[in-house]
């Protein structure tokens, strides 16, 4: 038996064996719902009777009050099922652990949004995404608007990659208060004002249900207003280093554990007649296997360490923005390199439908493009190596 070193005691253990008994049960209808682009509630009910909605809720509240190390653990485990799932969940994961920790929402509607997750199994997205306008939580001016009307306001807009989109009853968004100049995010109730436009038909995570959602002149009462955007303060998804984001390479980690999973034990059982022995014999395989250890054990090293350290050293929290830029950046893009090594190891048939690597193929090119991309962080990095701040200037 192989021992996980990242699983630090005993309570990490059994949450990895609760997250690899779902994965296994979410995988039995993954490539039908990868198939047919349907929302798959059949899975969220099973994660909902599972209690998974209201891991990172606090335990005030009725939740289990996971930490970041832990679901990054979890989430890893339930993405070698249905990475689709797990995308999508972690944003309610995510959603609940970043607020449970900024503690930027008015406790009254935190807690009346914790309740309804762990008695009713409602879930949580924060929708940033406009067309044209990208993800506005990095700066962008909103074009969804927010006038103010007795007793609250009216919301129009339309936002996109809504995730969870067929499931929500209430979401998040972000919208730009006209009177005051300045952003603010909203708790957006369902209701025959808002409209779920069936958009959502991508090479790779087809069951995330990532339609656009249309606000048509919401009204949203004066208390789910949440939070205002202050003058010159950092938006609360860019704070604590984002090491909340890290959720999502921990997602696309899984897929690229599932695929190393999967060609391993087709080299260990495929036999070849010109070889005499089974194909882990062959130079090709062990090459592509080495390869892939390189790539996938140092990717989930960067993971866990940063996590550990905001375990340990949380005053530091804020001081890691670049490290999560980077540990997202090579952590996708070596699960796609990992994915690309073990449909080497398998051979032609990866390439068929039937086959799930072909699945995962797809699912892990989604990594690439959630934020921050790829030009966004070596931007980022650049100048953060070569711009003196105190001069001014940009060093030679």
């Amino acid at each position: 038996m192989t021992i996980d070193i990242h699983i630090r005691n005993e309570r990490e253990q059994q949450l990895v064996d609760y997250a690899k008994e779902l994965a296994k049960q979410l995988e039995k209808t993954a490539a039908y719902y990868d198939e047919t682009g349907e929302f798959p509630f059949e899975h969220f009910k099973i994660l909902q009777d599972a209690g998974y909605f209201k891991l990172t809720v606090p335990k005030k509240y009725g939740g289990d009050e996971i930490s970041l190390y832990e679901m990054l653990l979890v989430q890893e485990q339930l993405a070698k099922g249905d990475a689709a799932t797990a995308l999508s969940v972690g944003w309610n994961l995510l959603t609940f652990l970043n607020v449970r920790e900024s503690k930027s929402w008015p406790e009254e509607v935190f807690a009346e949004l914790c309740r309804k997750t762990v008695e009713e199994g409602s879930l949580l997205n924060i929708i940033n995404t406009e067309r044209g306008k990208g993800n506005i939580s990095r700066g962008a001016t909103p074009g969804t608007i927010a006038k103010k009307v007795p007793g609250g306001y009216i919301i129009s807009g339309e936002k996109a990659y809504a995730s969870l989109a067929p499931i929500l009853k209430q979401f998040m968004i972000i919208a730009y208060l006209e009177e005051e100049e300045t952003t603010a995010e909203f708790l957006i109730t369902v209701n025959d004002q808002v409209e779920i436009k069936n958009t959502w038909n991508y090479l790779g995570m087809r069951a995330t249900g990532s339609h656009d959602i249309i606000l048509h002149d919401v009204f949203v009462p004066e208390k789910h207003l949440l939070y205002r955007q202050k003058p010159n303060e950092t938006n609360r998804f860019l704070a604590h280093g984002r090491v909340y984001s890290l959720e999502i390479p921990s997602v696309y980690l899984g897929i690229a554990g599932a695929a190393r999973d999967y060609a391993f034990e087709f080299a260990k059982n495929t036999y070849s007649h010109s070889l005499g022995n089974t194909i882990n014999h062959a130079a090709h395989v062990q090459q592509n296997a080495g390869e892939i250890e390189v790539l996938y054990h140092s990717a989930r090293r960067i993971l866990y360490s940063i996590a550990a350290q905001v375990e340990h050293e949380p005053e530091k929290k804020d001081l890691l923005t670049n490290e999560v830029s980077i540990a997202k950046h090579l952590i996708c893009n070596h699960a796609i390199e990992i994915v690309s090594k073990a449909m080497k190891i398998v051979g032609g048939r990866s390439l068929s439908k039937d086959n799930k690597l072909e699945r995962l193929f797809r699912d892990v090119q989604c990594g690439a493009y959630n934020p921050p991309l790829d030009d966004v962080v070596i931007t980022q990095l650049s100048r953060a190596a070569l711009f003196d701040i105190k001069s001014g200037v940009y060093k030679l």
